[in-house]
């Protein structure tokens, strides 16, 4: 769906939550959609400027993941893709090369195994990930090995583009998890990349401090996952897709761990080297780094479901990017706004000249909306009584009364403007007002409800 709605390469899953998915207020100027199910991205505005500013886009997320871990200058270098890479073992330069060189022969014979990670190699892959989800009973599941002849069946059909029928009993569970397995082993660098290896085992090392600013034992796990989240902004697409596709799968095997006998922990045994050590080491060159890592992989399975949202700050500023209002450089930034108010009064005093065209604006926008919203509000009054109505009907009370409040103030003056600004410099985007309820598209001239349906079809994310 070629709207606002719908972030850039991205397909919804088929088990995306109301709260990850759904925003009832969907910015949508195409009269064809409307009145059909919106499903909205949140992080729009993340994905909007990653795709068309990218290196304003990296700057934003890598000064926030340095304020949160101490990467020294080579180290950072190395995560920016500057210098070449300090790996342990025989993960140097000079592998990387021979294996780049034999991933391009393979690529060019069209194999997914070997090659460089594509969204055509994840298509391809997503069918044994799909057949996995309805089949995580079974035990052992990724650690007993399935048949080698019906792997090499399947691992051919997936080189050749074929689409495999999985349901028809030929191929069982143990074979489809091992192939997995495989396909992630032999990508030319681990899911992660190696660029951001340093980066983990520094994750690794965020703990609290006490009330005395001294470092204790005791993991700091929102820092950890904020460190996460930002990590996971600037991977490149493939790889964050199918690290999202793979860690959800992960996630809900260990769920079932009481029938399937694998926990979080067993799991990361088993996927560790393939998504975070560097290729070509073993556990010696590793040495003590191994014990982070697979913590750090048991870690990413268990809060999988957070990992994959950006900040609520990142999001702030790309948005106020796009809205053309101030943009701040980091969390840090929002924070000291609310401290400092002068900078706002002298902003607003700068925009004193377009002012009376603003205001104009304004008041012909205001006629529309409220012109939409009482259709809305007669959409609701006409629903059947329910829980989900009145429920409907609070919330109309509440944006009923913030629309008399703009109303009285129809002309704000540039300070006026700058408070309520200040107000809401570091809070969420206003599209989640009505978070939970079925999705609303908004138009300047047209408010419609739809009632559409909450989940989305299974795909790539």
């Amino acid at each position: 769906m070629a709207t606002e709605a719908q972030s850039v390469g991205e397909v919804p899953a088929r088990d995306s939550r109301p709260s990850d998915a759904i925003c009832n207020f969907v910015i949508c100027n195409d009269s064809s959609l409307r009145g059909q199910p919106i499903i909205f991205n949140p992080d729009f505005f993340v994905e909007k400027l990653r795709h068309e500013k990218p290196e304003v886009f990296t700057e934003l997320v890598v000064s926030n993941i340095t304020r949160l871990i101490d990467l020294p200058g080579t180290e950072l270098a190395q995560l920016m893709g500057e210098v070449d890479l300090k790996l342990p073992g025989g993960a140097g330069p000079a592998s990387a090369f021979f294996r780049s060189l034999m991933s391009l022969k393979r690529k060019e014979k069209g194999v997914i195994f070997g090659s460089p990670l594509t969204e055509e190699g994840i298509a391809q892959i997503y069918q044994l990930i799909e057949y996995l989800h309805k089949n995580l009973r079974v035990e052992g599941l990724f650690r007993v090995p399935g048949n080698s002849v019906r792997q090499q069946i399947l691992r051919d059909a997936l080189n050749n583009g074929t689409d495999i029928d999985l349901e028809s009993g030929e191929f069982h569970s143990n074979d489809v998890a091992t192939l997995l397995k495989m396909f992630l082993g032999e990508l030319p660098e681990p899911l992660l990349t190696h660029k951001h290896f340093h980066a983990h085992l520094k994750i690794a090392d965020l703990m609290q401090f006490d009330d005395k600013g001294n470092k204790t034992n005791v993991p700091d796990k929102e820092r950890q996952i904020e460190a996460l989240q930002l990590l996971f902004l600037i991977l490149p697409p493939p790889n964050r897709n199918l690290l999202k596709l793979l860690l959800d799968l992960l996630y809900q095997t260990a769920k079932k761990q009481d029938k399937n006998k694998m926990s979080a922990y067993n799991l990361a045994l088993m996927f560790a080297p393939h998504v975070l050590w560097p290729k070509n080491v073993t556990a010696n060159d590793l040495q003590e780094n191994i014990t982070k890592l697979n913590n750090g992989m048991a870690f990413m399975i268990k809060h999988s479901q957070k990992l994959f949202k950006a900040p609520v700050y990142i999001r702030e500023c790309a948005r106020l990017h796009y809205l053309g209002s101030r943009t701040q450089a980091s969390k840090d930034d929002l924070d000291l706004i609310a401290s400092c108010p002068t900078k706002s009064f002298q902003r607003a005093k700068s925009q004193k000249r377009n002012w009376v065209d603003s205001c104009s604006h304004q008041e012909e926008t205001q006629q529309r909306t409220e012109e939409a919203l009482r259709e809305l509000f007669q959409h609701v009054h006409n629903m059947p009584e329910s829980a989900k109505k009145k429920q409907l009907i609070r919330q109309r009370k509440v944006l009923g009364n913030q629309m008399m409040s703009e109303k009285k103030n129809k002309y704000p003056t540039p300070e006026s403007v700058a408070i309520g600004e200040l107000k809401r410099a570091s809070k969420e985007n206003m599209n989640l007002l009505f978070s939970g309820s079925p999705a609303v598209t908004m138009t300047p001239t047209r408010l419609k409800w739809s009632e559409g349906k909450k989940e989305g079809k299974r795909g790539f994310l």
